[in-house]
């Protein structure tokens, strides 16, 4: 006698609708996948190239994205970046990082204790970019300091502080930059020592001292104070500077460092 075949539940008839829809999404992703720190432009040939589908195809693509602000193009060059969309993106997901939540009570707890601005900056594989910030709003000169920022490599202090405690091979540009500088050579040793790093530009009369965050034995992020040369001292050993680096030991600690950074 023939059995009759049962279908269950999860089961469903003719072919898969998702897949066309899965398809595009896995074509977009695979063309702003294709952009990096060393190739941040492309032509709509690399493009097709890497799609594997003709031009017109490549193009339908690279018009949808830049409607969605996930492209440019820029007509002078004929070639493709990333948009400003993709920095919004970006930015929300360093705000969802592990150490983002970690570090909020003790951002606000320095905060109570010193009355600056505090600013925790992550890694972006290039520079480190602020991804969160704990305004001071006692003084009468406010300091605050836009998430998203990029900060500069070597002017900053969370930028040397990143020079310091980053593997050679993550920061390509040390060694020339480090050849190029006898100061910084002496800077990046003397942070290496203390674990601060202080920065006093003369244009704009702020003071940043940062301090490096570590999980395990990794730099994971920087946090800093912020404010004024009036305000903060360039003395590492201030106890403004001390209640930085307790406070980015503690915050290491707490992420699963065995010796507090």
């Amino acid at each position: 006698m023939p059995m009759k075949a049962q279908r269950g539940t999860g089961e469903q008839d003719g072919p898969d609708t998702t897949a066309p829809t899965i398809q595009t999404v896995q074509r977009a992703a695979l063309i702003l996948g294709s952009f990096t720190v060393g190739k941040p432009h492309m032509s709509l040939n690399e493009i097709t190239a890497r799609l594997g589908a003709s031009k017109a195809t490549a193009h339908r693509y690279t018009k949808a994205l830049r409607a969605a602000n996930l492209l440019r193009y820029d007509e002078r060059t004929s070639l493709y970046s990333l948009g400003p969309q993709v920095l919004t993106l970006a930015t929300a997901a360093r705000a969802g990082l592990p150490i983002v939540a970690a570090a909020e009570p003790y951002m606000e707890d320095l905060v109570r204790r010193i009355d600056e601005t505090i600013v925790l900056s992550v890694w972006d594989g290039e520079s480190p970019t602020v991804v969160r910030s704990v305004d001071n709003t006692d003084h009468m000169v406010r300091i605050s300091v836009r998430v998203g920022s990029r900060l500069d490599l070597t002017s900053s202090a969370q930028g040397r502080i990143f020079l310091a405690f980053l593997p050679p091979d993550q920061v390509p540009t040390l060694p020339r930059s480090v050849r190029k500088s006898a100061e910084l050579t002496e800077e990046l040793e003397a942070i290496r020592q203390h674990g601060l790093s202080v920065n006093s530009p003369a244009v704009n009369g702020v003071r940043t001292i940062a301090a490096p965050i570590f999980e395990g034995d990794k730099i994971s992020g920087t946090l800093a104070v912020v404010g004024t040369t009036a305000t903060v001292s360039d003395d590492v050993k201030s106890p403004m500077a001390q209640a930085l680096l307790e406070t980015a030991r503690a915050l290491s600690q707490r992420l699963g460092t065995s010796d507090g950074g």
